[in-house]
């Protein structure tokens, strides 16, 4: 049997199941890391389902491990567990670099740690968190602007196109 080479451009992307929309507009995301998450049976099913929403959830640290608070996982009707909690904290999974990384610029830089999107990856369930800065409120008017700008030159592009 011949082996073939695949490049990486024929990887199929992850597929992305909940992403915190607002975060771009609230922050000005820097860095970008990868977590893995400690989650229940149910959870995973949920998240499946596109039950989990990350509005209003961030990423602590406590005594060197990281943790999501706040993100909502609502459970199934079908669920059989008996404990099902949508609002409960739960771990991250980081290397020692990365929580260093990130303990360091949470503590002088004056960064927050929010959770970006929620995607399959391998068979198992990543979280993206990103380190970011408040935007002040002209930023988000400049971000804003520019999203206007930019969707007035693709509809222009788009009437060149057909005209």
């Amino acid at each position: 049997m011949k082996l073939t080479y695949k490049p990486d451009i024929m990887k199929k992307a992850p597929k992305v199941f909940a992403t915190h929309k607002q975060a771009s507009y609230q922050y000005s995301l820097e860095t970008f890391f990868e977590a893995g998450m400690v989650l229940e049976g149910w959870e995973v099913v949920a998240i499946r389902q596109g039950q989990l929403n990350l509005t209003n959830s961030y990423v602590s640290i406590k005594d060197r491990e990281a943790f999501l608070v706040g993100a909502h996982i609502t459970p199934l009707k079908t669920s059989t567990s008996l404990k099902t909690d949508p609002n409960r904290t739960r771990k991250l999974l980081l290397n020692t670099k990365e929580l260093n990384k990130l303990v360091g610029a949470t503590q002088q830089k004056g960064f927050s740690i929010i959770p970006t999107k929620v995607y399959l990856k391998s068979g198992r369930m990543k979280l993206e968190i990103a380190l970011a800065k408040g935007k002040k409120s002209h930023d988000k008017r400049q971000a804003i602007k520019d999203r206007d700008l930019k969707r007035e030159q693709m509809q222009s592009l788009k009437d060149e196109r057909r005209g």
